[in-house]
């Protein structure tokens, strides 16, 4: 059987298995700097991982910027090659995703950290809302001047998700704090993090959840001389700037697209699918505590960990209430 029926077999069922082939091609975009120590680098080392484990031919275009247009023209060269699976690596490919999938029907595609499907596109998603929320929770018992603050960048619904989970644990833990936040247009200006971080230490915030990818870089400098905490994503920031960063919401984006590649290879891929993957899989969604953090709050961490498990306490990612204007 030809490759292009075995594919167009598995978009369409969705359970014809991969024959064994040595030529297996999977192409990724990655709209950002794939040395962001953060989101894009991720989502590179994803990528890297397909290569090792399943002797992918791979390839792949960084560095777009997100803008609807110039994502759609790198899905259109990619696609130009005839790969068996194309990765967009973030939520704010949603849209030239779905818009090139359907110009391309002999493709599967992806998008990491999705919400969109269709007859060859699927969507898989780690729900970093669900270790945002746990953050969002310590932040609530550790804060002294009950004013808790984040940051992000562009305004993209993992982002905004990721905004409201950490805002409802705050609220889980404690309702009386102010919460500060801003999408300041950017995930990776350092200039600009720096002067947002610099805003909200202003009005009183110990503790920022960052949610930035390269301009990460800014609001760590800006906070480094002060008594205000971070909270990182995707990775253990705790390890990289222990001075710095008091817990991380690891949110594994490199773990989706190897997951869609074996479901592929396996004859499980799905098209029409949002895949969810949470705290359940501690490899992919955690919180990471450093030692300064009281045994106490550990313990109370550890146990509301275990009830968003069970299901006890259900994440809410909404939040209507002000942002912060510079």
């Amino acid at each position: 059987m030809k490759m292009s029926a075995i594919t167009a077999l598995a978009i369409v069922a969705g359970t014809a298995a991969y024959a064994e082939r040595d030529d297996l091609n999977v192409a990724m975009l990655l709209p950002g700097d794939i040395e962001d120590n953060g989101f894009m680098e991720a989502g590179y080392n994803g990528l890297m991982r397909i290569e090792k484990e399943f002797g992918a031919k791979i390839s792949y275009i960084d560095d777009i910027k997100p803008e609807p247009e110039l994502l759609t023209d790198a899905l259109r060269q990619l696609a130009q090659d005839g790969p068996d699976m194309i990765i967009a690596h973030g939520g704010q490919n949603n849209d030239a995703t779905k818009q090139v999938a359907a110009e391309f029907p002999d493709i599967a595609f992806v998008v990491v950290q999705g919400n969109v499907s269709g007859p060859n596109l699927a969507s898989y998603e780690v729900l970093q809302e669900e270790s945002a929320w746990l953050a969002g929770a310590a932040a609530g018992l550790l804060t002294t001047t009950n004013v808790v603050g984040h940051i992000s960048g562009i305004r993209v619904t993992p982002g905004l998700k990721g905004r409201g989970g950490f805002y409802n644990g705050l609220m889980h833990t404690n309702p009386d704090a102010e919460f500060l936040t801003i999408f300041a247009g950017d995930q990776d200006d350092d200039d600009l993090s720096a002067r947002v971080a610099k805003a909200e230490i202003e009005r009183g915030a110990d503790f920022i959840f960052t949610m930035l990818n390269s301009g990460r870089q800014g609001a760590i400098d800006a906070m480094r001389d002060t008594n205000t905490r971070q909270f990182g994503n995707v990775i253990d920031w705790t390890e990289v700037e222990p001075e710095v960063f008091v817990g991380s919401a690891i949110a594994d984006v490199s773990i989706p697209s190897v997951e869609a590649v074996r479901d592929f290879v396996e004859g499980d891929w799905k098209p029409g699918t949002v895949t969810a993957i949470g705290l359940e899989n501690p490899d992919a969604v955690a919180l990471t505590l450093s030692d300064k953090v009281p045994e106490d709050v550990r313990r109370q961490i550890e146990a509301l960990k275990e009830k968003v498990i069970s299901k006890e306490i259900e994440v809410s990612t909404e939040y209507d209430g002000p942002e912060l204007e510079l």
